[in-house]
């Protein structure tokens, strides 16, 4: 049989075996039973996933009861997460951010209405310029009154118009914390061209959809 005849048969069975595999640890996720994090000195956590961290980070910092965002990694299969092998695509989990907040001050419902008033909810696979799975936007709910008031958001939301919202809803497992050069990058980096271009416009567009909400 001719090498290069081989070479593809073999490329292509990887490819079968990797995206059943893919499959598989994506059906695992949806199916899982979520972990409720408890709350610590009165604050909540929330996650969300909606393209780059960074631009995610900083919107939820502006909002009043939300005392600090992190950057991290959910939504995959594999221990330890890095940058650079989320970014292959091949971990399952999505750039994401741990929301810490006062529930007296902010709800949780609140928070998820910034996150849809904060990206372009149709988009999959990404925020521009950013796409990729490792990019694609979800909301981890943590008991079943969370999951229901996301997806009648998430249903309310695809009427209003008229497309298919593209966040996945996903019952949280783990978080991963990022690097400590991702975490507070916008605010210890305001010259650099991505946040220039990409993030603070970003920051400015969902600050003038909700004004009641900011700090």
């Amino acid at each position: 049989m001719n090498r290069l005849i081989i070479i593809t048969l073999v490329s292509l069975l990887l490819n079968c075996k990797n995206n059943a595999q893919d499959n598989a640890n994506q059906d695992k996720s949806i199916h899982a039973e979520p972990v409720e994090v408890p709350l610590k000195n009165g604050k909540a956590r929330a996650y969300f996933a909606s393209g780059c961290f960074w631009c995610v980070e900083a919107i939820y910092e502006s909002v009043k009861g939300v005392d600090e965002a992190i950057s991290g990694y959910s939504g995959g299969h594999t221990k330890n997460p890095t940058y650079e092998a989320s970014n292959t695509g091949r971990t399952g989990h999505a750039e994401s951010v741990e929301v810490i907040y006062d529930p007296e001050i902010v709800s949780f419902a609140t928070l998820v209405d910034v996150y849809f008033a904060s990206q372009d909810p149709t988009q999959v696979n990404g925020q521009y310029p950013d796409f990729g799975s490792q990019y694609r936007s979800i909301i981890f709910y943590q008991n079943e009154d969370q999951k229901q008031l996301i997806l009648k958001k998430k249903e309310a939301l695809a009427k209003m118009l008229h497309a298919k919202i593209a966040a996945e809803v996903l019952p949280f497992q783990k978080f991963w914390k990022a690097e400590d050069y991702h975490q507070n990058y916008e605010r210890l980096h305001p010259n650099n061209s991505y946040i220039r271009n990409v993030s603070i416009p970003r920051l400015k567009r969902f600050q003038e959809k909700m004004p009641e909400v900011l700090k």
